[in-house]
């Protein structure tokens, strides 16, 4: 009897313990799970806020207007911003007309490179060509950035960065010629675009650039503390 109880006691134990290590198993199992779902999660989290980000890269504001000659001014004071997120110096540039046009040269690279958050092609890239009002014709625009020279907002990237978008910008038309030669450096599209808005005083504009996308311009009441500032001066 008292080995048969023995027996029992020990089947019972061997039970118990089976069953706490099928629990601690299962456990363990869901735990894993959970941890590889929230993972994925966050990871398609990172992607989506990576092909939907906007980064601020210029803005714009009317410095004054006046009619001359039946035409209105518009003088513009024009901001770019580097690539620390610095503002650069300020430009003025005096326009003929209400409606202010802003060309740039817009790169877009492959969703996949944006994606992962690729080094070089993670974002897409504008180089800002020309600025005229709509009585004006853009061949005799004011230039902004030329495609020869290194612009002033690649303060703050890398050596690797600024060479091999420099690179691009040089061989810009070739990207829009030859299909091979985009593949072959990632390159969705390459194209011109343009932003336009009638510009009026007091109202700050800001031009953003998307990540997989191309250019988006927005306005805003300027606050009053600059508006002040810009009337003094």
């Amino acid at each position: 009897m008292k080995y048969f109880t023995k027996i029992l006691w020990l089947t019972t134990l061997l039970f118990i313990a089976a069953a706490g290590l099928w629990m601690y198993q299962d456990q363990f199992f869901a735990a894993r799970k959970l941890a590889k779902l929230e993972a994925e999660k966050h990871e398609l989290e990172q992607v989506v806020q990576r092909l939907s980000a906007e980064k601020r890269v210029a803005d714009c504001l009317v410095k004054k207007q006046w009619t001359d000659h039946g035409v209105l001014q518009t003088q513009v004071l024009f901001v770019e911003y580097a690539r620390d997120g610095e503002p650069l110096p300020a430009r003025e540039f005096t326009l003929s007309g209400k409606m202010v046009h802003i060309d740039a040269m817009v790169i877009k690279f492959d969703r996949d490179y944006v994606k992962s958050g690729d080094a070089l092609r993670g974002h897409s890239i504008a180089l800002f060509a020309r600025i005229y009002g709509d009585h004006q014709t853009p061949a005799d625009a004011p230039v902004i950035d030329a495609p020869d020279q290194i612009p002033a907002f690649y303060r703050g990237a890398s050596s690797e960065s600024s060479k091999f978008e420099t690179d691009l910008w040089h061989n810009f038309w070739k990207l829009v010629d030859d299909e091979n030669y985009r593949k072959q450096q990632g390159v969705r599209i390459a194209q011109g675009e343009a932003v336009w808005l009638p510009f009026q005083p007091d109202r700050l504009y800001t031009i953003t650039l998307e990540s997989a996308g191309g250019l988006n311009m927005t306005s805003q009441p300027i606050k009053g503390i600059y508006q002040a500032a810009l009337h003094q001066s």
